[in-house]
């Protein structure tokens, strides 16, 4: 028997005007199975609809969940799928606002896709976009956004596109890709911040060539080249100029191109790729969408935390994500990781405390902020390097990150692209957590309940950005 205490919606109005009330009541012991179906009933109801949620403390985490699908390669997969020849049938497409905004992209660009049950059908357009002009709406979708923009330089026939999104989308840089694609031959242009809206004007397709392009940003730009390169009509060499960050996303695309048939040499150093031109995606049939390693990071750092085991089913050893690290991280504060081919199992050992450790996160820049409230749970220091790339994300997660980690009692170094963290004697109850319309805010935030008190997370709705049902599963955990 155990008493429902996991969450409560905090009475609030709600971000449309009026009110919204959630409130479980502690009042008598429940059986566990039917405590289990209302407390996961009531937190998919107040993460949809409240304002705030009051997480009670979690005293363990424990037991086995199969992930969402990556929103990283759900997008890639899309894209890829839209542009082979043939129909391809993917399973385990991620449920989340950033898919739904490619969807509504194929669609306006007239390429099919069906959900036929749990799988999902795309018939290819064989390189030929069909839609000779479409003005879309890709929300916050950075996955949507710059892909597309490359995909939609390389129609031979002639029309405008135009490509926007939300107001933290006006502000994340795209001029670096702009460039890139320009240096190829496209006539593309942005805004004079060098962010979205987008408008690009075709007449006779992508010439192709040789193109320089700043790494130190985001690798998504390297990306959205690679993807649209072999639909140009010469051979494509690109080349980066600075540094390439976030390397794991670069493999994980070349890795996909080479399932739709699409090769791309590549030096050892990563810092120049050739694709021929004239290459053709093929559909590979049926394909599967690994579960979402980012996503991963929360249940996994709260066994670590709390001292429970959890085990994460859809991605593992296996795993073509490079988030995966993050399980390695958490070894090295004093947790034990367990890998299977398709799982991770963390859990820590009775009198063995986490540790703080200090950890290049160039390549799990995601999983990093769950890194920075697990420090909060660390003897000594926590120091995050080489994420500056969190900077030009949802929001400016530097900035929130700190200022979040400041409200609950810890000390933080901020630097250029690092920050120090040391974590105070006691969390303080109860602080309210802004979360800056960022779901991994929320995500990462909720695990300040596993030390002992409390948390208020704002806008537990934005998880629907990638994880619909974070704090459904999170429920089933604890």
């Amino acid at each position: 028997m155990v008493l429902l205490t996991f969450v409560s919606a905090l009475p609030l109005a709600s971000r449309y005007g009026s009110s919204s009330v959630c409130k479980i009541e502690r009042r008598a012991p429940l059986p566990r199975a039917a405590c289990a179906r209302a407390c996961r009933a009531s937190v998919r109801m107040a993460a949809s609809t409240a304002e705030s949620l009051r997480l009670n403390p979690i005293k363990q985490m424990s037991g086995t969940i199969s992930l969402p699908g990556s929103k990283s390669l759900s997008n890639r997969i899309l894209l890829l799928s839209a542009l082979a020849e043939g129909t391809t049938i993917i399973e385990n497409l991620l449920e989340s606002d950033d898919v739904r905004y490619m969807k509504a992209a194929l669609d306006q660009l007239s390429i099919r896709h069906e959900q036929i049950g749990s799988l999902v059908h795309v018939t290819g357009c064989a390189g030929d976009i069909p839609a000779p002009s479409a003005e879309l709406f890709l929300g916050n979708a950075g996955t949507a956004m710059r892909p597309l923009t490359a995909a939609l330089c390389t129609p031979a026939k002639p029309g405008t596109f135009v490509l926007d999104g939300t107001p933290r989308m006006r502000e994340r840089p795209i001029a670096d890709l702009i460039d890139a694609l320009k240096q190829l031959g496209a006539d593309v242009e942005c805004s004079n911040t060098g962010c979205p809206p987008v408008t690009i004007r075709n007449s006779s397709g992508l010439p192709g060539g040789e193109a320089y392009v700043s790494g130190k940003i985001s690798s998504q730009y390297l990306s959205a080249l690679l993807m649209a390169a072999p639909l140009a009509k010469k051979d494509v060499t690109i080349i980066i100029k600075d540094t390439l960050v976030s390397v794991p996303y670069v493999k994980m695309t070349i890795n996909l191109m080479a399932r739709y048939g699409v090769r791309v040499d590549v030096n050892q150093q990563y810092t120049q790729f050739t694709i021929a031109s004239q290459q053709q995606y093929k559909s590979p049939g049926q394909v599967f969408v690994e579960g979402d390693a980012s996503s991963a990071s929360y249940f996994l750092a709260g066994a670590a935390i709390t001292g429970g085991a959890v085990t994460v089913s859809g991605c593992g050893s296996d795993s073509i994500q490079g988030d995966v690290d993050f399980a390695r991280v958490l070894e090295q504060m004093g947790a034990q990781v367990e890998w299977e081919k398709n799982s991770i199992t963390v859990s820590r050992e009775t009198g063995t405390e986490l540790r703080g450790v200090d950890v290049d996160c160039g390549d799990i820049p995601d999983a990093a902020m769950s890194l920075a409230t697990t420090a909060l749970f660390a003897k000594g220091q926590t120091a995050i390097r080489n994420v500056y790339n969190w900077r030009v994300k949802e929001t400016e997660r530097m900035k929130a990150i700190v200022t979040e980690l400041r409200k609950l009692g810890a000390d933080v170094e901020e630097g250029y692209d690092y920050c120090v963290i040391t974590p105070p004697g006691v969390i303080k109850p109860e602080v309210a957590i802004d979360t800056y319309d960022d779901h991994r805010m929320a995500m990462a935030f909720s695990l300040v309940a596993c030390g002992g008190v409390p948390v208020i997370i704002n806008d537990p709705g934005c998880t629907a950005k990638t994880f619909p049902t974070y704090f459904e599963e999170l429920a089933k955990l604890t």
